[in-house]
């Protein structure tokens, strides 16, 4: 081992309080594998606007203790530069049901309360949306969760809420990288949660916090619609007992809550799959624990056919996304994508909503159907880039008394129902999504109905992500793409092209528009006949991300099966001519 590495191994030794940590780092030297020590000296976690999220194991580039009480401090050091009454307002911490989550918030709220800090710690697991909801509803200075969502076993997160509620941007990111890197190099504050606790300094979140969320959740006013009251006074939701629905919390800490605010809104017919529904760090059941990947639902959907229930629902561990298969005519049960739910959630929303509360929003890459229903509603609508960090602060930026906010989401299965949480909740979408049904029930109608009176009414869309290898050279594709001037893709004219790095639009006759978005590597190519292609290059590889869109008119006595097959032959030429060209 060389005098450098050396050197670093010893430091980060002498200041390791865990002796598990310890030993961790103590078997590879011991094993003498100098690349693994290497590998765990060679950065540091970025901290990002994602936070950090990584392997669990030893060294700056693992997530471990040391690493979140570095963290925490340069957090802490961030927020009191940038608040002067940080301290007083506080942080709001909750964690996931991963092995190393309790700890890791533990250490947070150590270093935290040993800065001054008031805290708020929930006592249990707790889904992300809940921290978000704390945020606002102590009126922190910010919040942090310890999750690593639907990343595999080996992964654990860190992630930082700022005092909107929402997740931070920039310059905040970088910002509070600036303060860790300084707070790695100086010794780390840190009283016991014991004192902590007698000095008033942490306070622990029981169920009272979690019931505040449920009782939000129950009264929310966007989740209302069609909503009757029983003699007793209790709310309840007309078409509740035609719903059937299996659902699994996939071994993360969703079950309790979405099984509670359904039960309240008057859905009894709820089947949870008991081998998901308790939280486990190992996920034994599932390879990659996230609704997206094949086989991920395999169980619950198991469980619908049991039932022969209407929906086959899942959260993912932390229960920020939701994700949906709903039962066809065969009895065979048809996952929707991200983008159907959204704009399925986005139509009954605003076919309820008041007139001053029509603002909704959807990503870059997200299908262009919402803008399309927006407007059919005569509603506010606006696009963001990737992410619900941009989605919610811009839907805060956008909001106003005359234009509230309403909903937002992206494709890759995150929704946000109201204001109540300014981040993607799980939960309060799995309760809207029911009320669809339910409405929908009460009209002899199905999910599939809706779709298609949709489809006939903006067109049907099909979107696809992509993502290809060329041969160009790793950082150079971007500047290559820019350097052409594409006329066509596929046949298919280019009416129009975003160029998000140089913040503009350009249009076939040259008429060029500014582009009020943050500058990011992004080219969005708009065709004829609804076409869209979207290219992010990759800064460091010789690939690119593509994302598709085709959209095509239903002829009329067309059904769902015929127009998708429809759209996929146009959306398998469009990506093969598109591939060709890079």
């Amino acid at each position: 081992m060389n005098s450098q590495l050396q050197f670093q191994v010893n430091h980060w030794l002498n200041q390791i309080k865990d002796d598990s940590e310890k030993q961790a780092l103590m078997s590879l030297i011991e094993q003498g594998d100098e690349a693994k020590i290497a590998a765990c000296f060679s950065g540091r976690l970025a901290f990002g606007t994602a936070g950090i999220r990584g392997i669990v194991g030893p060294g700056p580039m693992g997530m471990n203790r040391l690493v979140v009480r570095q963290t925490t401090a340069g957090l802490g050091n961030y927020l009191t530069a940038q608040m002067k009454d940080a301290c007083q307002r506080g942080v709001v911490i909750g964690y996931d049901g991963r092995h190393d989550s309790r700890q890791f918030a533990h250490d947070a709220a150590g270093v935290l309360t040993a800065m001054g800090f008031k805290v708020f710690l929930t006592a249990k697991v707790a889904p992300t949306p809940l921290v978000a909801f704390g945020v606002k509803h102590f009126g922190a200075a910010a919040g942090i969760v310890v999750t690593a969502s639907h990343n595999p076993p080996a992964y654990n997160g860190y992630k930082v809420y700022w005092h909107n509620g929402a997740q931070i941007i920039p310059p905040h990111d970088s910002g509070i990288a600036a303060c860790i890197e300084q707070a790695a190099t100086q010794e780390l504050p840190f009283i016991e949660l014991i004192d902590a606790t007698k000095q008033d300094k942490l306070h622990w979140l029981m169920d009272d916090f979690f019931e505040a969320y449920r009782h939000q959740i129950y009264h929310a006013g966007v989740l209302q619609f069609g909503g009757e009251k029983a003699d007793d006074g209790k709310l309840f939701t007309p078409g509740a007992d035609n719903i059937s629905l299996a659902y699994t919390a996939m071994h993360g800490v969703g079950a309790n809550m979405a099984e509670t605010v359904l039960k309240d809104a008057g859905f009894n017919r709820v089947y949870s799959v008991a081998a998901q529904r308790e939280p486990d760090g190992d996920f034994p059941t599932v390879n990659f624990p996230n609704p997206e990947e094949p086989g991920a639902m395999d169980l619950v959907i198991a469980e619908a056919k049991l039932h022969n229930a209407m929906l086959a629902c899942a959260n993912d561990p932390d229960a920020d996304r939701f994700a949906v298969a709903v039962r066809k005519d065969d009895g065979e049960y048809q996952p929707l994508t991200g983008d159907q739910v959204g704009v399925l959630l986005g139509h009954y929303l605003l076919s309820h909503s008041n007139p001053d509360q029509r603002l909704v929003g959807c990503t870059i890459v997200s299908s262009s159907l919402l803008s399309k229903i927006a407007a059919g509603f005569n509603a506010h609508y606006y696009t963001t880039l990737t992410g619900f960090k941009w989605l919610m602060n811009v839907g805060i930026a956008q909001s106003s008394p005359h234009s509230r906010f309403l909903f937002a989401y992206e494709e890759a299965l995150g929704y946000t129902v109201g204001n109540l949480v300014w981040d993607k909740d799980g939960l309060s979408a799995i309760v809207a999504f029911a009320k669809l049904c339910a409405e929908l029930s009460c009209k002899n109608q199905t999910i599939w109905d809706r779709l298609t009176e949709i489809y006939q009414q903006h067109g049907y869309h099909l979107n696809t992500q992509v993502s290809i290898a060329t041969s160009g050279d790793a950082g150079g594709i971007g500047a290559k793409l820019r350097a052409d001037t594409v006329q066509q893709i596929g046949g298919f004219g280019v009416q129009a092209c975003a160029d998000l790095n140089a913040s503009e639009k350009r249009y076939a006759d040259g008429h060029v528009d500014t582009l009020d978005l943050p500058k990011s590597d992004v080219l969005i190519y708009e065709l004829e006949q609804g076409l869209r292609v979207i290219v992010r290059p990759s800064g460091t590889e010789p690939k690119v991300k593509c994302y598709y869109e085709v959209c095509l008119p239903m002829l009329a006595g067309e059904t769902l099966t015929q127009v998708r097959e429809r759209a996929q032959l146009k959306m398998s030429a469009l990506i093969n001519a598109h591939q060709a060209s890079l």
